[in-house]
């Protein structure tokens, strides 16, 4: 009599492409997350600070970006980078468009964060001798941080939530990875209920993060 396999038999089988979907999904999240938050805090220092001539083309690509859907996005990242002459791979396309989406929304976390700060913070600094860049990394910087970390907490989940849309243009991330061992075992409750679990490790784990970065700003 035939007996169907057992699902830790089929997870073993399957390891090696669900670890490296792991980890493609860590390392794609992992950059967009530190290019889009660098990207993000420049963009949001000039929406707040800079000259008109300045803010003008982030404000229309903080307004364009963030009312694109991340899907579009990364479909017109890989499509439209080859016509305009620069060859990357479906991975970079993807950590582009992830990136760009993920600094739109940690610009406006930015400059809200700068501009709910009381006025008289710039000018007390100066009043004691500090330069802009002096009152900004020492006065302001450090004050707006509380305020951005839970926000960016959850902005940096989103986008690892967002990593599973690279599957529609052939990165084999977590999502694919699983979708293609599903294909060849029919576990399909199973296999999509691990991949939630090792999504959740990750969203987790930035978390804890989070958590650990509070904690070192906090006021005593």
């Amino acid at each position: 009599m035939y007996q169907s396999p057992s699902w830790l038999h089929e997870l073993w089988l399957a390891r090696e492409p669900l670890w490296q979907g792991f980890l493609t999904s860590v390392q794609v999240s992992a950059l967009a997350i530190v290019l889009g938050t660098l990207l993000g805090v420049v963009t949001g220092l000039i929406l707040t600070y800079g000259r008109f001539w300045m803010r003008a083309p982030f404000r229309v690509y903080v307004d364009l970006i963030r009312g694109t859907p991340v899907f579009v996005l990364v479909l017109a990242c890989f499509y439209m980078a080859p016509a305009l002459g620069w060859q990357i791979s479906a991975f970079e396309a993807g950590a582009l468009g992830l990136t760009l989406f993920c600094g739109s929304h940690v610009a406006e976390i930015v400059r809200g964060a700068l501009q709910a700060l009381p006025r008289g913070q710039m000018e007390a600094g100066k009043a004691i001798g500090l330069t802009f860049y002096q009152s900004l990394g020492y006065v302001l910087l450090p004050q707006a941080l509380r305020q951005i970390l839970p926000t960016w907490v959850n902005s940096s989940t989103e986008i690892v939530k967002a990593s599973t849309l690279l599957s529609v243009i052939g990165v084999a991330e977590l999502l694919l990875s699983t979708q293609q061992i599903i294909a060849r075992n029919f576990m399909t409750l199973e296999f999509y209920l691990f991949a939630g679990f090792l999504f959740f490790v990750i969203n987790y784990g930035i978390e804890l993060l989070g958590r650990h970065i509070e904690k070192r700003v906090a006021l005593p």
